[in-house]
């Protein structure tokens, strides 16, 4: 059994302990909310006795093994290197930081801490995305990866009245960009590894935050295009083309629907069947770290994570430049 504590409350906490319940290894002991009056609500809701407003004495706690961090960006690194100083695991919500600084900061405190440190990126953890990678070699050489995560934010709506929230507050390590960007550049590395030249541009919202954009990347014979946006909607596939087929892959973070398609028409199903609370992936990937005493997940690997910030941090400068 590994006792968890949660910090945050929002729904992205709500979906994460869905999941968990499919693993009864997990153990909801406390929760953290900057006010009593919402830790106590988040508790109630999930029958939980210890509450705490105070980070330092959440990490101080004897009875807690583990913390699931789902803050804003910006508190990602520092919360998570409290948590690890503490000897707490970390599972920590995507991106791993806003920056590749702060990342390495928290891969580095883990190592010292000798504890497990975890991205939850839970598309490369899909059960079909390990399909995709399967049959990637059927599809040939790969000219073109085409990812797009384009969703339309509710918080939008508030911006254009002028209510701005933290997903469209400056300073906050967040935009469209890591977001959402990053469920296009994860898979791209973990594929691919990393490319050779870089390119990015974005639209700036009146915050200063970027609400869309695009980056475009280059490796030995092959493009790569991430589109990313706040502001807008598509319903089309992310696409894998290789000279002999390729690939569509619906919704990126649940790697929906992947279909093998090749040139002379035939087409293959890559999808299997998958737990409808989806975070239990991640969840699973992180306790069985755990307990193989291993130093880090061998799928979301603490220098995949750090890759992708390194893009985000190159493509960030540039949008940022312009």
């Amino acid at each position: 059994m590994i006792r968890f504590a949660t910090i945050g409350s929002n729904v992205i906490v709500d979906s994460f302990l869905k999941g968990a319940a499919h693993d009864s290894r997990f153990q909801l002991q406390a929760v953290y909310s900057r006010t009593q009056e919402r830790a106590a609500e988040f508790a109630d809701k999930y029958g939980v006795k210890h509450t705490y407003t105070s980070l330092e004495a959440l990490a101080a706690d004897p009875h807690l093994d583990a913390v699931y961090i789902a803050s804003p960006n910006c508190f990602h690194a520092p919360q998570a290197i409290l948590m690890m100083e503490h000897g707490k695991h970390v599972l920590c919500e995507k991106p791993l930081a806003p920056s590749f600084a702060e990342g390495k900061a928290m891969t580095e405190a883990a190592r010292r801490s000798g504890v497990v440190l975890m991205e939850a990126m839970k598309t490369t953890l899909m059960p079909n995305f390990f399909r995709v990678k399967e049959a990637l070699p059927q599809i040939g050489t790969v000219r073109r990866f085409f990812a797009q995560f384009c969703q339309y934010s509710s918080r939008y709506d508030n911006l254009k009245k002028g209510i701005v929230s933290n997903a469209f507050r400056a300073g906050m390590g967040n935009g469209a960009l890591r977001d959402l960007g990053v469920y296009g550049l994860a898979p791209l590395v973990h594929l691919f590894g990393m490319p050779g030249q870089l390119q990015a541009s974005a639209t700036l919202l009146s915050t200063g935050v970027d609400g869309q954009g695009t980056v475009l990347m280059t490796y030995p014979g092959m493009e790569a295009v991430v589109e990313f946006s706040k502001v807008s909607d598509s319903f089309l596939p992310s696409e894998i083309q290789g000279e002999n087929g390729r690939i569509l892959l619906g919704k990126l973070s649940t790697v929906k629907d992947p279909v093998l398609v090749m040139r002379d028409g035939t087409t293959t199903d890559l999808s299997v069947p998958t737990i409808a609370d989806d975070m239990y992936y991640e969840l699973k990937e992180f306790i069985d770290v755990i307990e193989s005493g291993a130093a880090e997940s061998a799928v979301n690997t603490h220098q995949r994570s750090l890759d992708v910030l390194e893009l985000v941090d190159k493509a960030g400068k540039i949008i940022q430049s312009k």
